[in-house]
């Protein structure tokens, strides 16, 4: 069977701003925290009440949240437990002069995310959650009043909470030696997920679904090798922080990790699979681009990219990496020769390098897959072909197992 791995929440419920207050046991009972609150666009809305912005958010039922801010860019962000957004759509926010854009959608298992990119520092003024006796509908109003930027940095900052955060240092698996012919651990990571859908094309395809089928298609195929054990940094539509990848795979004692995407460009045309390795010093302008929009994803879905290294813990880092680095790029080669076998599409330069924050784990090594490109037309038709992913996963499977052969062979060469 194989193993998958999530971020698993409990059922209690997190409240930094407290609705049980306004509830009678009665509409309490009636509403029902576990049931999955649906969004009602006709009832929402964004708009400027003068300098002040005021948001109201319809909801089927009343649900436990939460309100924060955070800075560089500006935002404000709005857990709930759980909510589905089906039916709302961006321009219901796109009313007020202070707020740049909306996000919204699944965070991780049990709980759905609002970012409001903000033009200028706001401050929270008044929040209530007014919920209807008779038929347990909801509304919440948010109030943001203008403030100046000392004031702003001051308050902001996510709550702590062990359900959202990363693991502790003390959880962390530290790869203890296992016997050499045991199945190796896989860390497959899908890239985007819920508010972040990455690339998008026409008729509602989303690189975020797209990358999820085929993360489970390519785990079955290396879990009946035999020869691996599969995780998944996420198994349903929900957003995971880069931060959150790497370190699910540490925490879980991951042997190798691979992020899967299938992004679209605006800067010329690209085709074929790409295969990512670590590098400060892009390869090129495109991949350089292409790094800093993933990151920049991740920071305007709620995350803060945190580099906490100190001088001497990234000299150690780097030594750390100076034997992986030569590993991955041995995967990265025995995945497009594979791949080219099988008779492609890779792109005329298939091995390229990037500074992706999902590729910096200093010890496992990691490749990020460009499947392809949803910006160009074959790309896109290729990518929604189930014949195509399904040779695309099994080829990828030979690449795996032949590097696994070649790395446990220079391996043991090394160590003699």
């Amino acid at each position: 069977m194989m193993r998958l791995f999530a971020a698993r929440l409990t059922t209690c419920l997190i409240l930094t701003l407290s609705i049980l207050s306004i509830l009678s046991p009665a509409a309490a009972l009636a509403q029902g925290f576990s049931a999955l609150a649906r969004v009602l666009p006709e009832q929402s809305s964004l708009v400027d009440k003068g300098s002040d912005v005021e948001l109201q958010l319809g909801l089927s039922q009343g649900v436990p949240y939460r309100i924060f801010a955070l800075r560089a860019p500006y935002r404000l962000v709005l857990d709930f437990q759980e909510v589905d957004w089906t039916g709302l759509q961006l321009e219901t926010f796109d009313r007020s002069e202070t707020i740049e854009n909306a996000r919204f959608g699944g965070y991780v298992p049990g709980w759905s995310r609002m970012v409001l990119k903000l033009t200028e520092p706001m401050q929270l003024r008044t929040a209530a959650m007014n919920i209807d006796a008779e038929t347990s509908a909801a509304t919440l109003l948010v109030r943001l009043a203008p403030t100046d930027a000392e004031t702003f940095a001051a308050t902001a900052g996510a709550p702590q909470d062990p359900r959202l955060d990363l693991p502790n240092a003390a959880e962390i698996n530290t790869n203890a030696p296992r016997d050499e012919d045991a199945p190796l651990v896989v860390m497959i990571d899908p890239g985007h997920g819920g508010l972040d859908p990455g690339a998008e094309a026409e008729g509602g395809i989303a690189e975020k679904d797209l990358m999820l089928a085929f993360a489970y298609d390519l785990g079955e195929r290396l879990v009946r090798s035999g020869a691996f054990e599969v995780l998944l940094t996420r198994e349903g539509d929900y957003f995971v922080s880069l931060e959150r990848r790497i370190a699910m795979a540490h925490q879980q004692g991951a042997d190798l990790f691979i992020s899967l995407h299938a992004d679209a460009v605006t800067e010329g045309m690209a085709h074929g699979t790409v295969v990512y390795t670590l590098s400060k010093d892009a390869s090129d302008v495109a991949s350089a681009k292409l790094a800093e929009r993933h990151d920049r994803a991740d920071l305007l879905s709620g995350s803060d990219l945190t580099d906490a290294d100190d001088e001497v813990t990234d000299v150690m880092l780097d030594l750390a990496r100076q034997e992986t680095h030569p590993r991955s790029t041995a995967l990265a080669r025995s995945v497009i020769e594979a791949l080219m076998e099988q008779g492609g599409p890779v792109n005329r330069r298939p091995l390229r390098s990037a500074g992706f924050s999902v590729l910096k784990s200093a010890d496992i090594p990691s490749i990020l897959i460009e499947l392809g490109f949803m910006s160009s037309p074959r790309d896109l038709e290729l990518l929604t072909d189930p014949d195509w992913q399904a040779k695309t996963a099994q080829s990828i499977l030979n690449g795996l197992l032949a590097w696994r052969e070649e790395d446990a062979t220079r391996r043991a060469l090394v160590r003699q």
